[in-house]
């Protein structure tokens, strides 16, 4: 993010305050299984507590969490687990024979479901509040609302069965995108269930958000924030509370905590980045920077979390 550095200019990347929230989060996807499953097959959870997704790629199968009833998941059915859960994968219809794990290309006119399975890791510890805004798991269906669902569908079929130099990372990427778009569906979808996430949809409080990521390091109060949104300081306070349940004031430490974080994990000298977020008082930043992570400011500049 070019160091962190932002500006008032309307066409800047700040202005999109989740896409610039996902940015500093820093997120990644090791697929661990991409194959088409034949045979009396069962895939359990993978690595609980871990974020992950499943895609259907080929066929269908029946997905049972304990204490959900069970759904059956049709061809391009996406879920995400933010926080995985025990869960099983079963097929859809009774099959014979040993479990296989197939190529794509060598398994077409076998009975089975094709499955992409993947988990996501973000290099930054905030992660942890855009994950508590999720529920346990959610399901995005493949219906004719979904474009880009069944665009990256396509092209990850398309690479499944016709693998060429780089597949491996396309298809990492994809499923990037995927994650992505899976996030901001919810929001659409969920607004009123999205906690803190849902703040980045809602466009009475749009420009008190931007003036807070572009400017962190300014004096910014309720007053000058709601004056920013055009409402009056109440209507301001109790909005921002009802749409995300937490204040505007810890929204703002928030985003500042966020900040300083990625800039000390990149060396940045505690003195410099109080001041960079908005401290005049180095230990005020630091005792609020240990309230917020758990862990010191000089710790993270060390690389010792």
């Amino acid at each position: 993010m070019n160091d962190l550095k932002y500006n008032n200019d309307a066409k800047s990347f700040g202005f999109d305050a989740f896409s610039e929230i996902l940015t500093l989060l820093n997120l990644d996807v090791d697929i661990y299984h991409n194959a088409k499953v034949c045979g009396d097959w069962r895939i359990d959870e993978h690595t609980l507590g871990a974020t992950c997704f499943h895609i259907v790629t080929q066929g269908h199968c029946h997905m049972c969490v304990p204490n959900h009833p069970d759904t059956e998941l049709a061809c391009g059915d996406l879920v995400i687990f933010p926080r995985e859960l025990t869960h099983h994968m079963l097929p859809a219809e009774s099959l014979e024979g040993e479990q296989q794990h197939l190529a794509f290309d060598q398994a077409q006119e076998l009975a089975g479901t094709g499955l992409l399975c993947g988990e996501v890791r973000f290099q930054h510890h905030g992660s942890q509040f855009l994950l508590d805004a999720l529920p346990p798991f959610f399901i995005i269906r493949n219906k004719d609302d979904q474009g880009w669902l069944a665009a990256l569908l396509k092209m990850i079929v398309s690479e499944n069965l016709n693998p060429k130099a780089a597949s491996k990372s396309i298809i990492n990427r994809l499923s990037e995108l995927l994650f992505t778009f899976a996030l901001r569906q919810y929001l659409e979808d969920h607004p009123e269930q999205a906690g803190m996430l849902a703040v980045f949809g809602d466009h009475r409080l749009a420009r008190a958000i931007r003036c807070i990521h572009a400017s962190p390091e300014s004096d910014w109060t309720l007053d000058s924030l709601a004056k920013e949104a055009g409402l009056s300081r109440t209507v301001f306070a109790e909005t921002f509370k009802s749409v995300s349940g937490w204040t505007a004031g810890y929204y703002l430490s928030w985003w500042r905590m966020q900040l300083a974080w990625s800039i000390l994990a990149k060396g940045g000298f505690v003195s410099e980045v109080a001041e960079r977020v908005g401290y005049k008082s180095e230990s005020a930043f630091s005792r609020a920077f240990s309230k917020m992570f758990n862990v010191s400011a000089g710790k993270v500049r060390r690389g010792m979390f």
